[in-house]
């Protein structure tokens, strides 16, 4: 029998108050009342504590404490997190089973039953990560609420621009980095093509102040063709200065910012890539055990009918030896799906910590573009006050630059998925 959701009996809720958040309260099959504590699988015949918020057990640091999807957020508070300030912590909800007893044909069945009622929900793999049921999809608080934060919409797969090929929200996270990059250095060519037109500007300012045209002009009239050659050797001067500090304020940092923020993606890529390859391994181990189980409770069930048949004490010895290997098989299995939930639990660590620091990466570049053209426009007034109005609408928009609500329209038009993976369940 499934268990079935309680009703509080008559008084039980206005006498001892409500259930605190995330418990739930279930009939077992023998009619007695039990509670489920929907973010830890937790399971208890005792009523949990009736104040508010207040789980049976509370953890230590629970005011700093946040559960998402069977871990637990702690230190600084969530909406204070950085790269620099997370600290991921696996919340163990897993039954002990025991695969050895007596043997059966509906193993899954009966596993099912009794993880259904403990609560458990079901849960599906995309690319050898656990998330939980689309049909049961569990309550799960956003790391960093508010913030359309990478670290809470990228998590699922999703198909690119064509359609054809998938694409990891972790890719589509480097994607965007890459394109970053490029677009920095597009911006230093660009640099560097405008202090070759303030050179070539220059040189040609001083040329013409050096022509000999007119020279031959008398009087007062003379005195002012000079003073406006002179003029163009002033000029000259002033595109000079403009273009070397265009060199050394604006194209160098640009140049120099891109190859720092290059090595630092390169490590990001690598450090991912090498654990959803662990991952993907103790997943294929994960299958592997799980079939060898199979197989082995269908030997023991094929044993058991053919001692029905005949009884012998060489049929009750090979029963013997079958419930041994099918309670190894089952060990085997909790090994390894408890090594396949460390390595997801690593992944998903990383996963937070990287996705906050491309995050951090992305606002520092936006920013350091952002203050250098300033420089440039800065050093655009300088050279030139009669042509201010050039470059007005660029000063306007440079100080509406917002990272945040770029990064806002960003995710909203690329997001993946906001849920997170869980534990993989038997």
């Amino acid at each position: 029998q499934k268990p079935r959701k309680a009703t509080p009996q008559t008084g039980e809720d206005t006498l001892n108050g409500h259930l605190p958040p995330g418990w739930q309260s279930y009939v077992s099959p023998q009619g007695r009342r039990y509670y489920v504590n929907t973010f830890t699988n937790e399971t208890t015949w005792e009523r949990p504590s009736s104040v508010p918020g207040t789980p049976k057990s509370p953890p230590a640091n629970s005011a700093s404490v946040l559960p998402v999807n069977g871990y637990h957020i702690s230190g600084t508070p969530v909406h204070q997190l950085d790269s620099g300030h997370v600290s991921l912590q696996k919340v163990s909800g897993d039954p002990q089973v025991c695969f050895g007893g007596q043997p059966t044909s509906g193993v899954q069945e009966q596993m099912g039953l009794y993880r259904s009622s403990l609560g458990i929900h079901p849960e599906w793999e995309i690319n050898c990560v656990t998330f939980p049921h689309p049909d049961v999809m569990p309550e799960q608080q956003l790391l960093k609420p508010s913030e359309w934060s990478y670290c809470d919409y990228f998590w699922a797969d999703k198909k690119d621009s064509q359609g054809n090929n998938t694409v990891s929200g972790f890719e589509i996270l480097l994607q965007k980095q890459l394109k970053g990059k490029q677009m920095q250095k597009e911006m230093a060519e660009f640099v560097r093509e405008r202090i070759k037109i303030e050179e070539e500007y220059a040189k040609n300012l001083s040329k013409l102040s050096q022509n000999s045209l007119a020279a031959q002009e008398e009087g007062t009239l003379g005195e002012a063709w000079a003073q406006l050659k002179k003029s163009l050797a002033d000029e000259a001067e002033v595109h000079l200065k403009f273009s070397s500090k265009l060199q050394s304020e604006v194209e160098k940092p640009l140049l120099n910012f891109r190859e720092n923020f290059k090595k630092d993606m390169k490590k990001c890529d690598h450090h991912i890539a090498d654990l959803r390859k662990q991952l993907a391994s103790r997943y294929a181990a994960v299958e592997k055990a799980r079939k060898a189980l199979t197989e082995r409770q269908k030997d023991l069930e094929m044993k058991t009918q053919q001692l029905e048949v005949k009884l012998s004490n060489k049929t009750e010895e090979e029963i013997k030896k079958a419930r041994r290997k099918s309670t190894q098989a089952g060990d085997d299995l909790m090994r390894c799906v408890d090594l396949y939930n460390q390595a997801q639990s690593k992944w998903f660590e990383e996963m937070v910590t990287t996705t906050l620091e491309l995050e951090r990466l992305e606002v520092e570049r936006v920013e350091m573009i952002r203050q250098h053209l300033c420089q440039y426009t800065q050093l655009r007034h300088e050279t030139d006050m009669f042509n201010q109005s050039t470059v007005e609408l660029v000063d306007q928009l440079l100080r509406k630059v917002d990272p945040a609500k770029d990064r806002e329209l960003w995710v909203k038009e690329h997001k993946t998925g906001d849920i997170r993976p869980v534990d993989m369940e038997i």
